[in-house]
């Protein structure tokens, strides 16, 4: 029997793409979803493209009662408002995935990133950081789950064999990385406007970004030191993708990037999503898939290394993260209902 499953906040692009993926899940199936400015509505009216999936099924305004009769309930709400939800549904509801930022963080970190107190603080050690190719064990012992962002994960995956190891420093790590426009969300938004966007590149969130302190909390964890990250996100014009380029000083002699794409492929040996590669992964190459492709060089007349991640922002950056953390949360394969082959062209 199937595990039943809602999704709140279902009208959004990240909600969408969780319904699109659910869809062909083995084991878990969409019986409640929410969308509190479209309640009423139904799912194949505002995506015409989930209606064969989803006949009949409509938004509905957000119920902690039905949705404490559910065995799963995945959160893709905007920023603050699953802390202002989550104290009614963390004992009514099995599991929570929430893939938005408010339970990522320990609390001080939240409030200097956020500009103010967490709501819910007494949560925070209840939901694992659901990066599951760096922390499934942990996940696997609590109930609830925060998947990471887009950034975090692209970037974090392309460094995390070389903090692990101690081949970089881990202070002076500077990423740069880009974005498609479907990372801003569904929303009218003057700079995501297809006349802003098009034949244009912007970088934003200078020096601020809220996403390096989850760079720097998992690097932290996995190279058991601080680690410190100069961040700085572009909008591209493109749907989908991130693409994440990492530089770090190297903290041993006698690197190559022979030696380095080795290392990568051990770290990452045997894991489904993630795929070291030779040559510069192009983000379309993960289009609609749950993978990440990264690949590594070492420059000897700089004397530094360049480590690349990209991944669908939608899929391994959200949605599709959401639904691996899911499975590892009930028990079930990691790959269930999940691919990590982008589609081409």
């Amino acid at each position: 029997m199937a595990y039943q499953a809602g999704v709140v906040g279902g009208s959004g692009y990240t909600g969408a793409e969780l319904l699109r993926l659910l869809a062909g899940h083995p084991d878990i199936d969409v019986v409640h979803v929410t969308a509190a400015s479209n309640a009423g509505t139904s799912v194949g009216s505002l995506y015409p493209s989930l209606g064969v999936a989803y006949p009949g099924l409509e938004y509905a305004p957000f119920d902690p009662v039905a949705l404490g009769e559910l065995d799963l309930a995945f959160l893709a709400l905007p920023h603050g408002e699953s802390q202002l939800l989550a104290p009614q549904l963390v004992d009514s509801v099995p599991h929570l995935v929430d893939l938005g930022a408010d339970f990522r963080l320990p609390a001080a970190d939240y409030a200097q990133w956020y500009g103010g107190d967490h709501a819910a603080p007494e949560l925070l050690d209840r939901f694992a950081f659901g990066l599951p190719e760096l922390f499934r064990d942990t996940i696997a012992t609590l109930d609830h789950v925060a998947s990471p962002g887009c950034y975090p994960t692209a970037a974090t995956l392309a460094l995390a064999p070389l903090v692990a190891g101690g081949l970089v420093e881990p202070t002076g790590i500077v990423v740069d990385a880009m974005s498609g426009v479907s990372g801003a969300g569904r929303a009218l938004k003057h700079p995501s406007h297809f006349s802003e966007v098009d034949e244009n590149v912007s970088a934003y969130g200078l020096l601020t970004h809220r996403h390096t302190a989850e760079m720097e909390l998992a690097l932290t964890l996995v190279g058991d030191a601080p680690v410190q990250v100069l961040f700085t996100p572009h909008l591209v014009p493109m749907v989908r993708g991130i693409h994440a380029t990492c530089h770090a000083r190297p903290a041993v002699t006698g690197l190559s990037t022979e030696s380095l794409l080795e290392t990568c492929r051990e770290f990452y040996a045997g894991e489904s999503f993630v795929s070291v590669v030779d040559d510069p992964p192009p983000t379309k190459a993960t289009t609609g898939g749950n993978g990440c492709l990264v690949t590594v060089r070492y420059d000897g007349r700089t004397d530094s290394v360049l480590a690349i991640g990209v991944l669908d922002n939608l899929v391994k950056g959200a949605s599709g993260q959401a639904v691996q953390n899911a499975n590892l949360l009930l028990g079930l394969p990691e790959d269930a209902g999940l691919v990590a082959i982008g589609m081409w062209p």
